[in-house]
């Protein structure tokens, strides 16, 4: 009787040790204390779930990191932003879905829970999601040893809003958002490469998305304000290589958005992929049983796995 037991117990452990332990992910703050460009307050953030989650009012920005197994880790990172025109972060449908999929094929994938332009407790809006997406990918490289990432394959994703601060970081990365908040402000910003999906790219009338650019710059801002926040108007030879996502019959975000951004990179000698599918319209994440868009994640992983050679 013993020894059967001990035999159970020995087949028990073996069983176990080839079951593979899910690693938990790492979420840590972005800054020390109260984050730049906001006062104390009592303000909670929020979260509500209507299909998807929606986290708003975010008071505490943080990285969710999710780091691959050492037998497929390819070093390399993407910070994802998720979308939702400024107000709120669709943080599952464009973030840490996508997440578990970039840990799945070997690359780390870390959501920014970054914070919204319409919080009460901002003392400078439009600042604010910039000086979190810098910090961001500061973080990440100040991490990078210790999480198993190479420092220079550090990209960047953002969805709609969220492709409007990636391509903003992409132009703006060297921009002093923040002053020497600590030593991790002396890391480069610079992403090494971006991922653009159906995103929010000019602020000027004819491509603008009205939400975004309200909720970040305010009702009436002035030119020279849309213009800064305008990439396309940015972008020059030391802007990061992108690759693009679009559908033709976005009519949130048109895709005339993703062709001004790809021109200006043509024009200046960066390395650029645009990819515009007939059907899919806005919001499509991806992609599911939304038509010829359904497979844009397999040309996206091809793309961010040569990504060296760019």
């Amino acid at each position: 009787m013993n020894l059967l037991r001990t035999t159970s117990l020995f087949f028990l452990i073996q069983l176990l040790l080839f079951i593979p332990v899910l690693s938990q992910p790492i979420i840590l703050p972005l800054w020390d204390g109260t984050p730049p460009f906001q006062t104390e307050s009592d303000l909670e953030e929020k979260h509500s779930r209507d299909g998807i989650l929606r986290i708003s009012n975010v008071q505490t920005p943080t990285l969710e990191v999710y780091l691959p197994d050492e037998e497929i880790a390819t070093g390399k990172a993407v910070l994802i932003f998720p979308g939702g025109g400024y107000t709120i972060l669709a943080y599952e449908w464009e973030g840490t879905e996508f997440a578990g999929w970039l840990q799945d094929n070997g690359i780390a994938g870390i959501v920014v829970k970054y914070r919204l332009p319409v919080s009460e407790s901002l003392t400078n809006r439009k600042e604010v999601p910039l000086a979190d997406a810098q910090r961001a990918v500061r973080l990440v490289r100040h991490h990078s040893e210790e999480w198993g990432i190479d420092p220079g394959h550090v990209g960047i994703m953002g969805f709609s809003a969220g492709g409007h601060l990636a391509a903003t970081l992409s132009t703006q990365y060297d921009m002093k958002a923040v002053l020497g908040a600590d030593t991790i402000d002396s890391v480069s910003a610079r992403p090494d490469f971006s991922i653009l999906v159906y995103p929010v790219i000019s602020f000027r009338d004819v491509s603008a998305h009205s939400g975004s650019r309200r909720n970040l710059l305010g009702e009436e801002p002035s030119q020279s304000l849309v213009d800064r926040f305008s990439s396309e108007l940015h972008v020059t030879a030391d802007t990061p290589p992108a690759i693009l996502i679009h559908s033709q019959d976005d009519t949130a975000v048109p895709v005339q958005n993703s062709l001004l951004y790809f021109d200006a990179l043509t024009r200046n000698g960066v390395p650029a992929s645009l990819h515009v599918y007939p059907t899919g319209g806005h919001g499509f994440a991806f992609g599911t049983g939304r038509g010829t868009v359904e497979g844009w994640t397999a040309v996206l992983l091809d793309w961010v796995m040569a990504s060296d050679s760019y």
